[in-house]
């Protein structure tokens, strides 16, 4: 007789079941130590905020749209300049605002003129120590309790200047 024991072989499943649970719960955990440590930052710090005032905005757009014919804010290359007419009903006591001229291409040029109406609902606005160029015209007033905004662009150049709405195309 033979007195050699027979040698079983080694089955690997039982190893292979269990490195393969070890690393996916090995990479399950990295995965999620990385997510937690990812900063989770909006766009903006104060983004509920800035949101409440971008509808703000809305409603001021919505309710100029109501009266957008008798809002004017035209620029006038012969005298000079910028001419902002508003509505009669508007006229009278809470009645307040400014003008805002922004230059796109230059942050540092922008400023603004306090709104300033004649009984008549007029303003004149002198365009002499405006770099030719675009700008962008924001007028924003409070009458009667609700607020208002109009946007219009207008293009300096020299001595004459083209006035178009806001996303109007260009000619």
């Amino acid at each position: 007789m033979n007195s050699k024991a027979k040698k079983h072989p080694t089955n690997f499943w039982p190893y292979a079941i269990i490195a393969w649970f070890v690393a996916f719960v090995s990479a399950l955990a990295a995965w999620t130590t990385f997510a937690v440590g990812q900063k989770m930052d909006l766009v903006r710090p104060d983004y509920y905020e800035e949101e409440v005032r971008f509808q703000n905005q809305l409603d001021r757009l919505n309710r100029t749209t109501a009266i957008r014919g008798e809002v004017l804010v035209q620029h006038d290359a012969a005298k000079r300049e910028v001419l902002l007419i508003l509505p009669a009903s508007h006229l009278g006591a809470g009645l307040a605002g400014r003008l805002h001229f922004y230059r796109p291409s230059n942050a540092s040029l922008d400023f603004d003129v306090p709104l300033a109406v004649d009984p008549r609902g007029l303003q004149r606005i002198s365009t002499d120590g405006l770099l030719g160029g675009s700008w962008k015209v924001r007028a924003q007033w409070t009458a009667g309790g609700l607020d208002y905004f109009i946007e219009r662009q207008i293009v300096v150049d020299g001595s004459r200047a083209v006035v178009r709405s806001a996303g109007e195309p260009r000619l």
